[in-house]
């Protein structure tokens, strides 16, 4: 699964941890995460994170 990192704060989105912080559960894949979503860091929305390669 691929890993996003959001471009305000540099947090990064494992998929094999999940969000804890959201109720996401572990294994969740960053494109099956809610539209509701944000980071957990500072609060940005979905689209501010981009894919790592």
């Amino acid at each position: 699964m691929n890993q996003y990192r959001c471009k305000k704060c540099g947090y990064v989105y494992l998929p094999e941890s999940g969000d804890h912080t959201q109720g996401i559960p572990a294994n969740t894949p960053f494109e099956d995460l809610p539209a509701t979503w944000v980071c957990p860091r500072c609060g940005a929305e979905k689209k501010s994170f981009v894919m790592i390669v």
